[in-house]
Parts: C-alpha cells; sequence; structure tokens
C-alpha cells in the first residue's frame, strides 16, 4: 500500500465497533481513525475491542462534519451497501475492494476511506462529497455488513493489491502523486464555467458530481491536472474576450 490512509467512520453509534476497526486499521496499517460526530463516547468496550490498535483509539481525531474531517485529504472514498452497474447512475457508481487496492497500489498521498454509520450508511450529501465509491457484493436480500467487518474486507483488499513488477518485467509507470488541492481547483473552475455558459442550474450539481466521480477512478497526475487547468483558463479567456466586445 503506497498511498497513507485515513480510515473515516460517520456518526459511529457502537463504542464497540469503534474499537474493532481500530484494531482492523492497525492490523492493515492504517495512519489515523478519524471519527465525525460519534453517538456513544469511547468506553471500556471499545479498549476492550481495540486491542492492538488502541493506540489508533486514544489517538483518534473527532471532527462535528465530514467536510472538516476529510480537509486534508487527497482522495475521498465513500463506502455503500448500494450499488448499480448502470454507468449513468453516478451517485451509487462503484468499484470492488480489490479495484480499490489496484487503483492505490500505485499511488502516492492521503486517501480517506469513509464509512457510515451502522444504522443507514452514508447519506446522500455524504456521498456526493466522495471521490470514489466502493462496494463490498454480498447477497442481495442482506447486503449490509457488520461496521468493522465492512472495514476489514476494504482494508484487507487495499493492503493485499499488488505492489509492483516483478524484475523481468519492462520499468512500472511513474508513481502518481494524489493532488486534491489541484482536483477541486478544477472542479471549482469547471463549476464557473457552467454557471457562465447558463449549463442548467438543475443539471450543474450532478454534473460535478459526475466530474468527480471520473477524476477520482483516473487518479490524474499533477501534470494531466495542469493541462487541464490550462484548458479550463483558456474557456475562460475566450468567455471574457466575448464579453469585452
Amino acid at each position: 500500500m503506497s498511498a497513507e490512509i485515513d480510515v473515516v467512520l460517520v456518526r459511529p453509534k457502537e463504542d464497540g465497533n469503534v474499537g474493532a476497526v481500530a484494531r482492523v486499521a492497525r492490523n492493515f496499517g492504517a495512519r489515523h481513525l478519524v471519527l465525525v460526530a460519534p453517538r456513544a463516547p469511547l468506553g471500556p468496550e471499545a479498549r476492550r475491542r481495540s486491542m492492538g490498535g488502541l493506540a489508533l483509539l486514544k489517538d483518534a481525531r473527532t471532527y462535528s462534519t465530514l467536510d472538516r474531517a476529510i480537509v486534508d485529504a487527497d482522495l475521498v472514498v465513500g463506502t455503500t451497501d448500494m450499488s448499480t452497474g448502470r454507468s449513468n447512475a453516478y451517485l451509487r457508481r462503484s468499484v470492488s475492494p480489490e479495484r480499490l487496492g489496484e487503483m492505490l497500489a500505485p499511488v502516492h498521498g492521503r486517501a480517506a476511506i469513509v464509512f457510515g454509520p451502522e444504522d443507514n450508511g452514508l447519506s446522500r450529501t455524504e456521498l456526493n462529497r466522495c471521490d470514489l465509491l466502493v462496494h463490498i457484493p454480498a447477497r442481495r436480500e442482506f447486503p449490509t455488513l457488520n461496521l468493522s467487518h465492512a472495514a476489514a474486507v476494504v482494508l484487507y483488499a487495499v493492503h493485499r493489491a499488488p505492489k509492483g513488477m516483478s524484475d523481468l518485467s519492462t520499468p512500472a509507470p511513474e508513481i502518481v502523486e494524489l493532488n486534491g488541492r489541484e482536483k477541486e481547483l478544477f472542479l471549482a473552475r469547471a463549476e464557473g464555467i457552467l454557471s457562465r455558459t447558463r449549463y442548467p442550474a438543475h443539471k450543474r450539481r450532478g454534473l460535478i458530481l459526475l466530474f468527480r466521480r471520473v477524476l477520482g477512478r483516473a487518479s490524474p497526475t499533477e501534470a494531466e491536472y495542469r493541462m487541464m487547468l490550462g484548458f479550463l483558463k483558456g474557456i475562460d479567456r475566450s468567455l471574457a474576450g466575448k464579453r469585452r466586445k
């Protein structure tokens, strides 16, 4: 695993589950455990179930909102128990844990893997804030996993992803540095252009979400972001010139 992983638990309901997640986060090398508006204090049950992950549990960071919790993340990965294979359903368009591992293996940067509360998962607004979604395939009649079990499956897949090429192969592609700042700048500039070109307001949010999902899956390099930002800047200049005429 090349990317640094933060495990983010949104509104966890049971402190025992938080402790169990701390344990598996330690098993698979997560950097931090982050809590968003937890609904139960961390008590003896959390400490008992954390075992070797007690240090992560003690150092857990707590925030009031998801936006504050992920402000330093370059890539935000949301987990969902609902998924669709339809390419136009980008709110629920997801990858498997194995595919997530493959995507994170060659990149450097900070990735936040976000898990929703035990009772109803991440909200629509929270899913919209994620760059990428991951779904654990399960039986259709009962697809929801226990919080700590879901964390274990996803983190194991990321940990076990192939890390490189053999000595007999040609050189691997360059390491991709995740860059959340350029991603957010691109999305903000794209949204500004949509506004200035009077793109229908009711479609604007969906298109920006589509861009976020595509960028999340593609993990563009810094040079690629620069080229795309230059393209948007050129469109901005052209629009400004037309307004002056």
